[in-house]
């Protein structure tokens, strides 16, 4: 396994706090990254029976035998333990004892406000990122990741793709789904994740969509906030901080690993990617996943929004820095037009001197600058301004 981009920012954490939380989708590489990291550290998975058995029936005896602290894995199945090992990080009050990972984002959450708050540091850890893909294959085409996705086992082992997601889904549904809520109908719930992924990049519409299911707007909106909890999916908020009334004000969704998305469209080749409609859409997904990450990575906490106004003006991805914005509009197409600039145009004209410099992230081949906005692929062009977070 390769040295993931987040170590760097794990390591500082560790130095500076008594307990260091992982957070991320299940199979995203966090408990690879925590043991490559610690080694020498104890472990234990609150996944094995006799071991959650052992620590929920004496949680106090089984601290007890790890005084130096531990690899607490899947922390959510037994967040009881939180609290004893409040107790003894403020009693010793030594930095990095305790490394948590989590699964489930709402769970974890709550139990760290209550009883960690100001002990922990929480960090976020997602699929491999490009940079770290590149460890794997030197080059890589956008449609290829867009298939395969970027689940560090996936490439490790070079699976197949079709069976490696249908066990990724039926794990996530017949455990995590279950685990959160009380789902009836699986096969509904597996035509509502179809739903969803055909609705990336997508203003989110909860009557279509129940609608389209056959389910109230409050089952549907509790089923995203499902997909949210469990890292399958995040949602990016529309930009409309002193602009005007004429603004939307949903947000759309995203997926945190475009193979997934593939997989529950029925994409299976390169071939497939370049004639679909949706095609646009992954793209898009690639482009502000691989953006985010990088954020993760660094230990920041993202800040990125999209415009769009009731006119149809809009910009795919603001990244908000302090008080500067960073407008990036994202296009599938190897050809560039000008056309691409007119919603960057648009949105500098409306926020002034915060925006002072925009880009396009195309899939072309051809890198250079026009109105103050950068023409670039990622994929060709690694580096980019340091703003974009990418590398």
């Amino acid at each position: 396994m390769i040295t993931r981009k987040i170590t760097e920012e794990l390591i500082a954490s560790a130095k500076e706090y008594p307990v260091v939380t992982v957070l991320g989708p299940r199979q995203s590489g966090k408990t690879t990254l925590v043991r490559m990291t610690w080694p020498d550290k104890p472990y234990f998975s609150m996944e094995t029976p006799d071991i959650r058995m052992a620590a929920e029936t004496d949680p106090r005896g089984f601290l007890n035998e790890i005084p130096d602290g531990a690899i607490l894995d899947e922390i959510q199945r037994l967040p009881l333990l939180l609290s004893y090992i409040q107790g003894i990080v403020d009693e010793r009050q030594k930095p990095g004892m305790f490394i948590l990972t989590g699964s489930h984002q709402p769970d974890i959450h709550q139990a760290v406000s209550q009883t960690l708050a100001g002990r922990t540091a929480v960090l976020t850890l997602l699929p491999f990122s490009l940079s770290e893909l590149l460890n794997y294959k030197k080059e890589w085409d956008a449609n290829e990741i867009m298939i395969k996705g970027s689940f560090p086992r996936f490439h490790e082992s070079n699976l197949k793709i079709s069976r490696f997601y249908n066990g990724y889904v039926q794990t996530y549904v017949e455990r995590d789904v279950r685990t959160i809520i009380n789902v009836k109908d699986l096969n509904l719930f597996q035509r509502f994740l179809q739903l969803i992924a055909g609705r990336i990049g997508q203003i989110v519409n909860y009557t279509s969509l129940s609608n389209d299911i056959g389910l109230s707007v409050p089952s549907i909106k509790n089923w995203i906030s499902v997909l949210k909890a469990s890292f399958i999916i995040f949602e990016l908020q529309p930009f409309f901080e002193n602009i005007n009334k004429r603004v939307i004000k949903s947000p759309k969704i995203y997926f945190t690993d475009t193979g997934l998305v593939s997989h529950l469209l029925g994409i299976e080749t390169e071939n497939q990617v370049k004639r679909d409609p949706l095609r646009g859409g992954l793209y898009e997904n690639f482009i502000i996943l691989e953006i985010l990450k990088a954020q993760y990575n660094q230990g920041r906490r993202p800040e990125l929004f999209f415009y769009r106004d009731t006119h149809g003006n809009e910009v795919d991805l603001i990244i908000k820095q302090q008080r500067q914005l960073i407008p990036i509009e994202i296009k599938s197409s190897a050809t560039f037009t000008k056309d691409f600039l007119k919603g960057i145009k648009k949105f500098k004209n409306l926020t002034g001197d915060r925006c002072l410099h925009g880009y396009v992230l195309y899939n072309g081949k051809e890198q250079f600058s026009l109105d103050n906005t950068d023409i670039q692929n990622i994929l060709i062009h690694n580096p980019l301004h340091k703003e974009l977070l990418i590398f």
